[in-house]
């Protein structure tokens, strides 16, 4: 049970909704795009590799997502790619861009919930703004947040920013997500607490040895509504 906390913080792609099986799909439809110069699990960890290239350049999101797959296929066709498949890739993006919004099982009940609780509730998330804040308010949540942050990463670094920026001391904030990388390691090692809930599909730059978390304490749960099972019916003041 948490007794301390004020400030509740979610990360958004595949906590509150749906957002790497998307991803994950477009990379096999331009592999299917592809497949004339390599086998596909070849061209997918090509793609990864480009991707992480990029990271500093372009950041997280779906538009350097999209910059990534072209630069791909430009590289696996030494430049030779017909522009049919240049013009199908940039398709592919701008179907990720408007994928639906899904929301996760207990998403809305658990922020209705802790809202009642008077939590201060935030979203902390990577990934390109536009293409945030688009999703966020297609999704209805937005009425339930204090503070939206869109960052460029999620460093230890960056957090403590956030923590300053919303006046709140570490004891007194959790973090929820299902990155074990980006959600769960940065708080623990700055003194918050932190919940993982893991999802089923997971970008593999988003993976990490559990042997560093080994020694430290965090709590997994495997669906949203089970957060609420750490937070007092009464919030102390």
């Amino acid at each position: 049970m948490y007794t301390k906390i004020k400030v509740i913080g979610f990360d958004a792609d595949d906590t509150l909704w749906v957002n790497e099986p998307y991803f994950r799909d477009i990379e096999d439809k331009f592999c299917q795009l592809l497949k004339q110069y390599l086998p596909e699990k070849t061209i997918s960890k090509k793609l990864l590799e480009v991707e992480i290239s990029n990271l500093k350049i372009y950041g997280y999101g779906v538009k350097g997502f999209i910059l990534s797959l072209i630069e791909t296929a430009l590289k696996i066709s030494a430049d030779k790619v017909d522009p049919e498949i240049i013009e199908a890739t940039i398709n592919l993006g701008k179907e990720l861009l408007n994928k639906d919004i899904i929301l996760l099982d207990g998403v809305t009940k658990v922020l209705e919930n802790l809202s009642c609780k008077n939590y201060k509730l935030i979203v902390a998330t990577k990934g390109d703004l536009l293409d945030q804040e688009r999703k966020l308010k297609k999704s209805g949540l937005e009425k339930y947040f204090h503070h939206i942050e869109v960052m460029s990463d999620k460093t230890e670094i960056d957090y403590r920013k956030l923590l300053n920026h919303l006046d709140v001391k570490p004891s007194e904030f959790v973090m929820i997500g299902n990155s074990l990388k980006s959600d769960i390691l940065p708080l623990l090692n700055i003194g918050c607490k932190a919940i993982h809930i893991p999802f089923h599909t997971t970008w593999e730059h988003e993976n990490i040895s559990k042997l560093k978390l080994e020694k430290l304490k965090y709590n997994t749960v495997d669906t949203i509504s089970q957060i609420l099972n750490f937070f007092p019916n009464e919030k102390n003041n």
